[in-house]
C-alpha cells in the first residue's frame, strides 16, 4: 500500500492567501463579478480608490463595487481549520479593537447585561440577537428631505441612542424603526450614513469600519440617518 502524503498548510497557501495582503484570508470575501477572493478589509480598503479587481483588473461596478461583494463563510472555516490559533487570534484583536473605542456612553447610561436595541423589547427575538459579539452605540437621526412625500409619518425617535451587536445588518435597523415609527409593511427607509445610502446587508461594523471618518472627541456614538425612501425612477 502506498504511503499517504501528508499535506502541510504551505501546499494550500495559493488558495488562503490574500493577493493583497500576502497574509492568510479574514473575513474572505469574494467578488462576484471574477471570483476572486480577499480579506474583506483588503479589498473594501481599494474599493476606495478603485473600481476594478486588484488581481484581474476587471470593473466590478460603475459607481459602488462595494454591492458586488460576497463573504465566504465556508472557506472562512477551512482557513480556521487549516492554520492553529487563527481564529483566536483574530477574535483577540477583534475584542481589543471595539474595547478601544468604546465611548463613555453617556448618552446610553450603564451597559444592560442582555445585548438588545433600545430600552424596549419590541424586536421579538432580536434582543438575544449575538448577545456575546461586540456591541456598538448608535445614534439614529431623522433626515429631513424638503418635503418630501412621506415626511409627516417618519419622525425622530424618542430615544435615538441604541446600543446592538457589531453584526446586525441595516436591514435589521430598518424593522427596527419600522417597528418604533409604527410605519406601514409597505414603507421603505433608507439608511445613510455620512449621506451614503447604506446597503440592507451591510452590518454595523462594516459601516464603522469603512464609512465612519470622524474622529476625535465626537467621533462616538456612530451617526446613522434615515429619511423616506428616494425613488430615482
Amino acid at each position: 500500500m502506498a504511503a499517504q502524503r501528508k499535506h502541510l498548510v504551505k501546499d494550500f497557501n495559493h488558495f488562503i492567501t490574500c493577493y493583497v495582503c500576502k497574509g492568510y484570508l479574514i473575513k474572505p470575501t469574494t467578488v462576484t463579478e471574477c471570483l476572486h477572493t480577499f480579506c474583506k478589509s483588503c479589498i473594501v480598503q481599494h474599493f476606495e480608490d478603485s473600481n476594478d479587481c486588484p488581481k484581474c483588473g476587471i470593473q466590478v461596478h460603475e459607481t459602488n463595487p462595494l454591492e458586488m461583494l460576497r463573504l465566504d463563510n465556508t472557506l472562512e472555516e477551512i482557513i480556521f481549520k487549516l492554520v492553529p490559533g487563527l481564529r483566536e487570534r483574530e477574535e483577540q484583536q477583534e475584542i481589543e479593537f471595539w474595547k478601544k473605542n468604546k465611548s463613555k456612553e453617556n448618552e446610553d447610561g450603564p451597559r444592560s447585561k442582555k445585548p438588545r436595541m433600545d430600552d424596549d423589547d419590541e424586536e421579538g427575538g432580536d434582543q438575544d440577537y449575538h448577545r456575546s459579539d461586540p456591541q456598538i452605540a448608535i445614534c439614529l437621526d431623522c433626515l429631513r428631505n424638503n418635503g418630501q412625500m412621506g415626511e409627516n409619518i417618519v419622525k425622530g425617535l424618542m430615544k435615538k441612542f441604541i446600543r446592538c451587536s457589531t453584526r446586525v445588518t441595516v436591514g435589521t435597523i430598518k424593522k427596527f424603526l419600522s417597528l418604533k415609527l409604527k410605519l406601514p409593511s409597505s414603507y421603505e427607509l433608507d439608511v445613510l450614513c455620512n449621506g451614503e445610502i447604506m446597503g440592507k446587508d451591510h452590518t454595523m461594523e462594516f459601516i464603522y469600519m469603512t464609512r465612519w471618518r470622524l474622529r476625535g472627541e465626537n467621533a462616538y456614538p456612530m451617526v446613522l440617518e434615515y429619511r423616506p425612501r428616494i425613488d430615482f425612477g
